[in-house]
């Protein structure tokens, strides 16, 4: 025990020595080194005086000069200066190790003078005077303690009253813009008597107003043409206002536009090619040959409209549109004004680029634990993304994991599992559907069929076969919500082999066993989400499904009068109904910090034909996307957990009802590095009673008791189209009897960790 002691020891020693050493001894005489911001108080003349939001952000950054060993700018340093103590106590060789060392851990001293508070008063009086506070000051003091060569700043913001808009004047109704204009501001909800001035909303209202008259054909409007004078002389503390267009606003900006000749033209990624041209309903189309397209596709995405009001939504949306396809890699639509036209007229040009028509993705995941199990996993796919010249894709990806348990605490030390899946998956770029249902013609809705097959294996216990095959439809309603129909999905899994000791467990337990049996499992659903950035601090995505299975073959089979079991080609069918539904709301904490929440719950019931909800559509938890702390199936259902003498006892570990909380704070490190620091908590139980699996079904009492809960960290690497993502999970709490009492019962830290390493974040 003596040399950690005297470690520990030494290490104390040295940061004594670090703190008492001083870090001003080779400052200037005349200078003062400075240790961050004390406090920052505004100060308004009385309770009910408005206060103008965001205005304490506007001077934290004003203020904002991180000190030397900063932890939190402006106000919080760490306490031991180490690039100081090296700046004032080592010498500096020209050259060699030590030069290095120095270079590496000094740290120049952050000046009083280099701060320059009172600049900085200054710059807050200009926000004072931005958001209204025309009689506002601030003012500065100098906090000192027993080292008067150190010094905080502590900045004091009275605000006096804000001065607010007495009256407002608007164009004179001379002309169709000045009415346009006119129409605009009156909606305003600041523009307005009895508000407070402030710049930042004017200029927040000459945006608005330029982006409204340019989508009603303006074009070559712009912000600055908008000015707004303000007279402060006729009432104290008020400000008369009007509004009116720059004397210096040159002609073209005045003018009403419309769309003329609409010109597209594509081009090959491979280089020039021959023009074939052809006349459409949306503008003439020049297709640079050969290439394969369908002459139809360009026109649908296409809202312009010849001798229509000329407006930027459309260009907007028609860039959007032609995005969407996903088979071109530039995009360029320019305008150009027809000098020949008789009406003010704008020739539209679009130029489009084809892209590689193959792409190849390759996605990584790993998972680790160390008392359970560790393995890779990968999904290699290949996308055709313009099978039939209409931007249709035919995507045939591959699929594999594989595990091994680590340990030797459970009878065999070594067990080898693993998955293997092949699907394919065509889409056509439009809904192949009838006319009633609704649909957005704005943006591009899609059409897939897909069929895969996956194989699972699991040694010592059974190999399984899955194959599906599905029809659907995804189209959105609007900018924020996207639906998900799925007439027909048809499901077929075969146990095409088992071993003894399977066949014996699934014999003492026959509600489990009526979850493997070889069925189909014929489906129809239904999926909605909606996905909104509320502002630019708020974002919401909740996500909703409903499925049933079965429900249409049985009552055509009871039609019939067939009143016991029902089979599809000689094979019983299952029959049961499945909804789940997440929500997941981030906030903006500060600059790019946000902070996530997630809750998810689901349910499934078995009936009529069926006994057991199939074990491919009952609800686990644990993994990278779920509570991080535990790996996938290791948890549940319940208080349940299978003993130690038992290898793969996670194929029973699934339920039929779940729940899931999430809460992650992210936070940008250094360029494309972020970090997370997360808590999860989940697990799912039995809505009907299983005898061998004792604590499974869900029950209020002991609902919160059976939440498994972990926290940890992550880092991610954040490329914009790619996310790779690693995440440290620590148990805390495990829903189960782990032999140690208190609600922190692992036991030990070791066996607490769970590593994943996944694409993508985890909601």
């Amino acid at each position: 025990m003596r040399q950690p002691f005297a470690i520990s020891a030494l290490i104390a020693a040295l940061l004594l020595t670090l703190a008492a050493c001083s870090t001003t001894s080779k400052l200037p005489a005349d200078e003062i080194l400075y240790t961050g911001v004390k406090k920052i108080d505004i100060k308004y003349p009385d309770k009910d005086t408005e206060k103008a939001p965001g205005l304490a952000g506007d001077v934290k950054e004003a203020v904002n000069v991180a000190p030397n060993n900063c932890l939190v700018s402006p106000y919080l340093r760490y306490p031991f200066p180490l690039g100081l103590w090296v700046y004032n106590h080592w010498p500096n060789p020209e050259k060699g190790f030590r030069h290095w060392l120095y270079e590496k851990l000094v740290a120049e001293p952050v000046l009083i003078s280099d701060v320059r508070p009172e600049v900085r008063t200054k710059m807050i009086d200009e926000i004072l005077d931005n958001n209204g506070f025309f009689h506002g000051a601030a003012t500065y003091e100098l906090v000192q303690g027993k080292n008067k060569r150190k010094a905080s700043v502590r900045y004091n913001v009275n605000t006096g009253n804000p001065f607010l808009i007495d009256s407002v004047e608007l164009l004179p109704d001379t002309c169709r813009l000045f009415h346009l204009i006119d129409s605009i501001a009156a909606r305003s909800t600041y523009f307005r008597p009895g508000s407070r001035y402030s710049t930042d909303s004017l200029a927040a209202m000459r945006i608005d107003l330029t982006n409204a008259v340019r989508n009603r054909g303006y074009y070559f409007f712009k912000p600055d043409y908008i000015e707004f004078l303000a007279d402060s002389t006729i009432t104290p503390e008020r400000i008369a206002m009007r509004l009116t267009v720059a004397t210096n606003t040159p002609k073209p900006a005045l003018m009403r536009w419309r769309t003329g000749k609409i010109t597209t033209t594509v081009y090959r990624n491979q280089g020039d090619g021959t023009p074939d041209t052809t006349m459409t309903q949306r503008g003439e189309l020049i297709v640079m040959r050969p290439a394969r397209l369908r002459n139809g596709l360009i026109p649908s995405c296409i809202t312009f409209r010849n001798g229509r009001t000329f407006s930027v939504l459309d260009m907007n949306r028609t860039q959007t549109n032609l995005s969407r396809l996903g088979i071109f890699n530039g995009i360029d639509i320019s305008v150009f004004p027809d000098t020949a036209a008789k009406d003010p007229t704008l020739d539209v040009a679009i130029q489009c680029t084809f892209d590689t028509p193959l792409e190849a993705s390759l996605e990584i995941n790993a998972t680790s634990k160390s008392n359970s199990y560790i393995g890779p996993g990968l999904i290699f796919s290949v996308t055709n993304r313009n099978l039939f010249g209409g931007g249709e894709q035919l995507s045939v990806a591959l699929k594999g994991s594989y595990e091994w348990q680590t340990g030797r605490d459970r009878g065999k030390s070594v067990f080898n599992s693993y998955e293997l899946g092949l699907s394919t998956t065509l889409s056509f770029p439009r809904l192949i559907a009838p006319r009633f249902i609704p649909r957005s013609r704005r943006d591009v809705n899609w059409t897939r069929i897909s069929l895969s097959a996956d194989l699972l294996n699991r040694p010592h216990y059974f190999r399984m076969a899955q194959f599906n095959t599905a029809f659907s439809y995804d189209w959105r309603v609007n900018r924020h919500m996207v639906n998900t129909f799925t007439p027909l999905k048809l499901t077929y899994t075969k146990l095409i082999h088992t071993t003894h000791e399977f066949d014996s467990i699934m014999a003492a337990n026959p509600a489990i066993a009526q979850s493997f049996m070889t069925q189909f499992i014929p489906q129809l659903m239904y999926g909605v989400t909606y996905d909104r950035m509320i502002d630019r601090n708020n974002s919401i995505n909740w996500q909703a499904t409903v499925q049933e299975a079965g429900n249409v073959l049985w009552a055509a089979y009871r039609a019939f009068g067939n009143k016991g079991e029902k089979r599809l080609f000689g094979t019983p069918f299952s029959q049961f109904i499945k909804a789940s539904t997440q929500l997941v709301f981030g906030c903006r904490i500060k600059g790019n910090s946000w902070l996530y929440s997630r809750v998810a719950v689901g349910a499934a019931h078995a009936y009529g034909n069926s006994t057991q909800v199939p074990y491919s559509e009952q609800f686990y938890v644990g993994g990278a996307n779920s509570v991080r702390a535990f790996t996938v199936r290791s948890i549940g259902p319940g208080s349940y957990h299978p003993g130690k003498e038992v290898i793969n006892g996670y194929f029973d570990q699934t339920g039929t009802f779940k729940f899931e909380a999430n809460l992650e704070y992210r936070f940008p490190i250094y360029g494309p590095l972020h970090g997370a620091v997360f808590i999860d908590s989940g697990n799912v139980w039995l809505l009907k009673n299983d005898p061998q699996r004792p604590g499974g079904k869900l029950e209020g009492r002991t609902f919160l008791r059976d939440l498994a809960l972990g926290t940890g960290a992550g880092l991610r690497v954040d490329i914009g189209m790619l996310v790779i993502r690693g995440d440290l999970g620590i148990g805390i709490h495990a829903p189960y009897d782990t032999g140690r009492s208190g609600y922190y019962n692992m036991t030990s830290f070791g066996n607490s960790l769970a590593f994943h390493l996944a694409i993508g974040y985890p909601f």
